[in-house]
């Protein structure tokens, strides 16, 4: 899998996976470590994904990065989702402040753990391109080292502005909802349809949305969220290259209408 600023390109999203089933956790996370996949993205509002794949991570801990969130409208309540973190993973290699709750609150506090050491990296995530210009005012004070944001074939309010700035500002970029919006894919096309697309190693719809977002070189890493073993190692390989080319990219925009 090849790799950029952040580890190998592909990850793995937790949420509405496990929940609190630390089996299914430890089976999906190892699926995905074994393919070389290494970023696992969780977050206190994920229902109890960060219990149940905190287990597998500390087993696991040389080959899995802990990317997970504060969400939180207090400093107490951030301070103690922090703590519970640390005691679940030793440490966070990537802290971020979700949905930009008190991202400006939350920065005082975050930025002496990672001057300690015991965070590498500070990110802020929005899923909404509403509030797109907050986020940018976040980036612009360049105290954020990642951000995370939508992207697909469905969602390409990012590329407008947010793109364009990360890369002047040197931000790794994590894309959520790479596959598509909450709660749903983005429908798959007739097998058939994919067939220009085998020449780049895409066997399947994931792996073409995969390789959509991953093809344009200002994008770090996909986090596509799953419970099943066998997505899990698809969607890894979907992380080698060779990658698509702006033709190759334009069909996979028109298959996903």
């Amino acid at each position: 899998m090849e790799e950029r600023r952040l580890g190998p390109v592909v990850g793995l999203g937790t949420w509405a996976t496990f929940d609190r089933d630390a089996t299914l956790a430890g089976e999906v996370i190892g699926s995905a470590l074994d393919a070389g996949c290494r970023v696992v993205d969780s977050s206190p509002m994920y229902g109890g994904a960060e219990a149940a794949m905190s287990e597998v991570v500390r087993e696991r801990r040389d080959e899995a990065t802990v990317a997970t969130k504060i969400w939180a409208r207090s400093l107490e309540d951030g301070r103690a989702q922090y703590r519970r973190q640390v005691e679940w993973f030793g440490r966070v290699e990537i802290e971020q402040v979700h949905n930009l709750a008190l991202w400006r609150e939350h920065l005082e506090w975050l930025e002496p753990e990672r001057d300690a050491g015991r965070i590498d990296r500070i990110g802020v995530t929005h899923y909404g391109a509403a509030s797109f210009a907050e986020l940018a005012e976040a980036l612009e004070t360049r105290r954020f080292d990642t951000v995370q944001l939508p992207l697909n074939p469905y969602q390409r309010e990012a590329e407008r502005e947010l793109l364009p700035l990360t890369a002047e500002l040197g931000v790794a970029v994590i894309v959520m909802r790479p596959l598509g919006g909450e709660g749903s894919v983005i429908p798959a096309p007739p097998p058939e349809e994919l067939e220009p697309l085998r020449a780049f190693g895409v066997e399947t719809w994931g792996q073409a949305l995969l390789k959509w977002a991953l093809s344009d070189e200002r994008i770090d890493l996909v986090i596509p969220a799953t419970s099943s073993l066998e997505h899990a190692r698809s969607n890894a390989a979907a992380g080698a290259p060779p990658w698509l080319g702006p033709a190759e990219r334009e069909l996979v925009e028109r298959l996903a209408r």
